[in-house]
C-alpha cells in the first residue's frame, strides 16, 4: 500500500485546508517544490499535487509551480484541480504528470473522461469527493445528488483503474477517516481506491492497512504530515508489511 504525501498548492504557497474552506487555511511552506524534495528524501514513492486555485476557479493557476514539482523529484506525481477539458489533462501530461486527476469532469462531461481514457488509460484516475454519500464538485462548493457508490461503478465500465476517495466532513480535521465508507466503495467498484482525508496518527493507517485485501491500495495524507503527528516514515513502513 501506498502512502502519498498532499501537496496543495493555493496562491503559490503549500497550504492545508479544513474541510476544503478556504477560511480554514494553513500555510506550511511558501516553496511547494521543496516541500516535495523533502517528502521524496523521507521515502515517498508518490506525490499528490493539488492546484487548489484551479480547483476553485475551474482553470489550472499554478503551471509554474507543478513543472517545478516535476523538475524536482524523481517519484511519480498526481496532479489534479481545475481539471475541466481535454486540453488541461494534455497539458499536465505534457508538463510530465504521471497521473491526472479528474473530478468535477467525470459528473458534468463524461464524455470528456471517456476520451481521456481512451488516450492515457491508467494515467486518469478520478476522484470522488464525498459528503454523506454525494458527491461534490467544483472544489466542493457544489454537492451534487449523485450517489458516490452508484458513479464508482460507472468508472469501473468505463475503464477507470483508480480513484481516490475523499470523506470532506473528515479531510483536514484529524479525527481519523471514514473506513466503512471506503470499504465499501472499494469492494462495491472492484476498482483500486486510494483513501483521502482525517489520517491522524498511525493507528489510522493501521485500519486502513486491513482493507488492502478489499482493493484500497493507498493513503493520502496532508495535514498530519505537516503537523508532525504522523512521521511519513513510519506510516510507510506501516503500509510496506
Amino acid at each position: 500500500m501506498l502512502i502519498i504525501p498532499a501537496i496543495d498548492i493555493r496562491g503559490g504557497n503549500c497550504v492545508m485546508l479544513t474541510q476544503g474552506k478556504l477560511e480554514a487555511e494553513t500555510v506550511y511552506s511558501k516553496d511547494p517544490a521543496f516541500m516535495a524534495k523533502i517528502w521524496q528524501a523521507r521515502g515517498a514513492k508518490r506525490l499528490h499535487v493539488v492546484d487548489l486555485d484551479g480547483a476553485f476557479s475551474g482553470s489550472l493557476q499554478n503551471l509554474e509551480i507543478i513543472r517545478k514539482i516535476r523538475a524536482t523529484v524523481e517519484v511519480p506525481v498526481e496532479c489534479g484541480g481545475g481539471v475541466r477539458s481535454m486540453k488541461t489533462i494534455d497539458t499536465l501530461i505534457d508538463a510530465g504528470m504521471d497521473y491526472v486527476i479528474i473530478g468535477t469532469l467525470a459528473i458534468y462531461n463524461p464524455e470528456v473522461l471517456r476520451q481521456a481514457v481512451d488516450k492515457y488509460g491508467a494515467k486518469i484516475i478520478v476522484a470522488v469527493d464525498v459528503q454523506d454519500g454525494k458527491v461534490a464538485i467544483g472544489g466542493w462548493k457544489e454537492i451534487t445528488q449523485v450517489d458516490a457508490v452508484g458513479l464508482a461503478r460507472k468508472l469501473k465500465g468505463m475503464g477507470i483503474s483508480e480513484m481516490i476517495f475523499t470523506d470532506i466532513r473528515k479531510d483536514g480535521t484529524m479525527q481519523g477517516p471514514n473506513i466503512e465508507g471506503l470499504r465499501q466503495l472499494a469492494v462495491e467498484s472492484e476498482i483500486n481506491v486510494i483513501a483521502s482525508g482525517g489520517v491522524s496518527k498511525l493507528e489510522d493507517i493501521s485500519n486502513i492497512k486491513l482493507l488492502e485485501k478489499d482493493g484500497v491500495s493507498g493513503v493520502i495524507i496532508g495535514k498530519a504530515l505537516y503537523t508532525d503527528d504522523v512521521k511519513l516514515e513510519d506510516a510507510i513502513k506501516i503500509a510496506e508489511k
